[in-house]
């Protein structure tokens, strides 16, 4: 912790996505070390980690898309950053499925005009992490994904993630952008509000006494990975990047223990003691590869880095923050829902 404060204390940082779950845990990481956080927000969403805890008043904020060249070649050349963290996308491998074109405006277009305005940007800007995913890969015969593999999306979602790394290569390659890229698998832990996912979905259904949905067969194949082992899986992967053999690599971030979408739920069900709930399994996914997990052994040699939670430690953590966070909003809508006596009284008047 203590090189972690001395390395980032006073550098100027650019968060893009910093409203999402992994960039609302990484902004506040870098405001506890004393970074000054600029941050790229599209919709000001009040339920957003970033917003809920005030760490948004404790950072710069610029508003915009992605997708507006304008808006980030501003925010590059005025605020001068020495880092920058690339976390803003489109994450959702359903919504990529309905309606690709969103997917890729943000997650390629998106992604070459952010480097583009750092390139613009080179004689401050030292560091820049693209944050990607195991989905990077597409489908392959052999697992664990290991660095070495090509990249082969074949459905929408996948094809973004394989474009957005390439061209963060081609712009370290060809231009000497100090870019890393961190593909991880599964994220999850708290202030995650897609409720369609598998970890807030399922703690949610159960907070509220609900059979929890499995949009697959269950069978599929996945890592999860805690919220705050991303954070500093990027925040390390920057602290490296004027190391050789860093810049221009993409780099996996696992824990290495692959399980499936039941077993996940089903250790969920005993951490919160609901195993009398029964999962409605629905085997309704498209478009989803079937078993994805990574190799990491590239992370632990280069940069030393190894996750520092067991996933029921993870687990157990990201149950308090929604039971916590339901809590609280069910409290506020019974102080919003008018009394016995308010509703007679409207319905006499």
């Amino acid at each position: 912790m203590e090189s972690l404060v001395n390395f980032w204390r006073d550098k100027r940082v650019f968060v893009t996505g910093a409203t999402g779950l992994v960039g609302a845990w990484l902004v506040k990481a870098l405001i506890a070390a004393d970074a000054q956080v600029i941050a790229l927000v599209r919709d000001a969403d009040p339920q957003s980690e970033l917003l809920r805890s005030g760490d948004i008043q404790r950072v710069a904020v610029v508003n915009g898309r992605l997708e507006d060249f304008s808006t980030l070649e501003r925010a590059i050349n005025d605020h001068e950053p020495d880092t920058v963290f690339h976390l803003a996308a489109q994450t959702i491998v359903g919504a990529a499925q309905r309606n690709p074109l969103e997917s890729f405006e943000s997650n390629i277009r998106g992604t070459y005009h952010l480097l583009e305005a750092c390139r613009r940007g080179q004689s401050f800007v030292k560091r820049v992490v693209v944050a990607s995913s195991d989905k990077a890969y597409g489908a392959v015969k052999a697992l664990p994904y290991v660095e070495t593999m090509p990249l082969q999306g074949r459905h929408p979602y996948e094809v973004a993630k394989s474009c957005a790394d390439l061209i963060a290569a081609a712009y370290s390659h060809a231009y000497g952008l100090p870019v890393a890229v961190a593909r991880c698998g599964n994220i999850y832990g708290g202030g995650d509000l897609n409720w369609s996912r598998i970890v807030p979905g399922t703690i949610r259904s159960l907070w509220r006494g609900e059979r929890p949905v499995i949009r697959s067969d269950g069978t599929f194949v996945r890592d999860y990975l805690y919220v705050e082992d991303v954070a500093d899986a990027y925040l390390r992967l920057a602290m490296y990047l004027d190391r050789p053999g860093v810049a221009g690599e993409g780099f996996n971030f696992s824990p290495e223990r692959p399980l499936t979408v039941l077993e996940l739920a089903e250790r969920i069900q005993d951490l919160m003691n609901c195993r009398h709930i029964p999962l409605d399994i629905r085997n309704t996914a498209a478009g989803e590869i079937h078993s994805q997990y990574l190799d990491a052994s590239k992370a632990r040699a280069v940069l030393g880095w190894t996750p520092r939670r067991s996933l029921d430690e993870g687990l157990a953590a990201t149950i308090a923050w929604y039971r916590a966070f339901l809590a609280g909003r069910d409290l506020a809508s019974a102080r919003a829902a008018p009394s016995p006596a308010e509703s007679l009284a409207r319905r006499e008047a």
